[in-house]
């Protein structure tokens, strides 16, 4: 009887050991992307001072242009699309409220906005204004609200800040799962229907995109390679809605500017870009070919709308979310019966079910029905070691788009790969497959020879000089 005490002390000594060693480890691990969060919000603070306005763009009904100031993002005035602005504008800064009394704006919408910043601009300094759009999100923040604690919970299993990219799906999708785009890019994080049918060919479960809780670990994977490939959430926010060679060429630009870091190189590129727009496309086409103005606002925006994704969540009671792999094909009707759920519920869950789950896809309920399949809620339980241990020196791997589209890094991001894979955990499954994607991607793509030569081209060495000298004289003659 001794010696079982004692054995059951020492497996207990051993097993309170080894939590606390992956508590330490899981929190080394936190500590580190909010490091880079914290770095990237104090860069965004000073290149672009204004980014808090863009929550009110998602808050504000559809119908109205909303002016912000340029320098520190706060709200100013909401004016109707159509109708008196004089007479119906609302000022938030009510100091300004006379600004447009006894004057007659224009008609045409884009020029009443350009006549208000002339107005406004001298006392206020600048401005940004845009479409409000809350439309957009608002209707889906009542209906899917409730789930983003889950969903934040899965971002940071993959060393992503949960506001981040919460906010990212804001942008994309405002957090329906059903999006699409003309393009076709579908759900959660607008990832292409081809990219989603790689995926699925890589996993060993059916991948239902419509989803967003199946959506959301991809998402984050996806974001944390980036992010660790840039050292920065930032450029890796703007390639997901630029692409690599459009941000790269803006890094490249920046860099020639004097950027030190990816953020500096990067922030100071883009604006380098959206100015040389303004004064002619054409001429400086080739510094920056399809990279624009939403392009240069993406990252920004993203940053702007992190205060939403915690207003949200305090807003809306916070509900679980269960995940069950389903072993054969499983009906509506057979869901509801056991469940006792509406339709409508079980689809608020599963916005990709129509009349069946697929075999070997992901049921979500607000508890788990051991009926349905295997519990696979990996965010409900902590991660195992060699998990943690594989992310944490991933999120370390020296980051530069040159070091890992060069064909001996290849090697390192095979390893990792296979590291994740073989932690035989959802998380690890998910984390194989978009690296797999990724080392793809970076073996296939064209980006590392079209930076080569941007970097090196003698003629876009001229084109930037040319630039660099209108912009002067364009800024000494304002």
């Amino acid at each position: 009887m001794k010696r079982l005490s004692l054995l059951l002390s020492c497996i207990a000594l051993v097993c309170g050991t080894a939590v606390e060693l992956r508590a330490a480890e899981e929190a080394d691990v936190r500590g580190y992307f909010r490091a880079r969060l914290d770095s990237d919000m104090a860069a965004v603070k000073v290149y672009r001072p204004e980014y808090p306005f863009w929550q009110y763009v998602f808050t504000i009904p559809d119908g109205n242009i909303i002016f912000g100031s340029a320098r520190d993002g706060r709200l100013l005035a909401v004016f109707p699309t159509s109708g008196d602005w004089v007479r119906d504008g609302q000022w938030e800064d009510r100091t300004l409220a006379g600004t447009l009394t006894g004057l007659t704006l224009p008609r045409r919408l884009d020029d009443r906005r350009d006549q208000v910043v002339k107005l406004l601009e001298p006392s206020i300094g600048p401005l940004v204004h845009n479409p409000a759009r809350g439309r957009f999100l608002m209707p889906n923040a009542a209906r899917y609200g409730a789930f983003l604690s889950e969903w934040g919970t899965i971002y940071e299993r993959f060393g992503v800040p949960a506001e981040i990219g919460l906010a990212q799906a804001i942008l994309e999708s405002g957090l329906d799962g059903r999006a699409r785009s003309s393009a076709q890019a579908l759900g959660f994080c607008q990832f292409l229907r081809r990219n989603w049918d790689y995926l699925n060919r890589l996993t060993p479960n059916v991948i239902e995109a419509f989803n967003q809780t199946t959506q959301a670990p991809y998402c984050a994977a996806y974001l944390s390679v980036l992010a660790t490939m840039y050292g920065s959430y930032i450029p890796a926010l703007s390639e997901h809605h630029a692409g690599g060679v459009n941000v790269g060429r803006a890094v490249i630009n920046g860099e020639r500017l004097g950027g030190d870091s990816i953020r500096d190189q990067y922030l100071l590129g883009s604006a380098f870009a959206v100015n040389l727009r303004s004064i002619s496309i054409p001429r400086y086409k080739d510094l920056f070919r399809t990279y624009g103005v939403r392009s240069f606002r993406y990252a920004e925006m993203v940053f702007g709308n992190t205060v939403n994704v915690q207003r949200l969540i305090e807003e809306h009671p916070q509900q679980q979310v269960f995940a069950m792999r389903t072993p054969r094909s499983l009906t509506l009707a057979e869901i509801t019966r056991a469940t006792k759920l509406s339709d409508d519920e079980v689809r608020r869950f599963n916005p990709a079910l129509q009349s069946r789950v697929p075999a070997t896809a992901n049921l979500y309920l607000p508890s788990p029905v051991k009926a349905f399949g295997e519990d696979v809620t990996f965010w409900h339980r902590p991660p195992n070691a060699a998990f943690l241990t594989a992310l944490d020196d991933f999120l370390h791997l020296e980051p530069g788009v040159q070091l890992w589209h060069d064909a001996a890094f290849e090697p390192t991001l095979r390893e990792f790969r296979d590291r994740f894979a073989n932690t035989g955990i959802e998380e690890g499954t998910v984390m194989a497959a978009t690296l797999s994607y990724v080392i793809s991607d970076l073996r296939t793509s064209r980006r590392a020879a079209i930076l080569e030569d941007f970097r090196t081209n003698g003629n876009i060495l001229q084109l930037f000089q040319r630039g660099v000298e209108e912009l002067q004289s364009t800024l000494a003659g304002d």
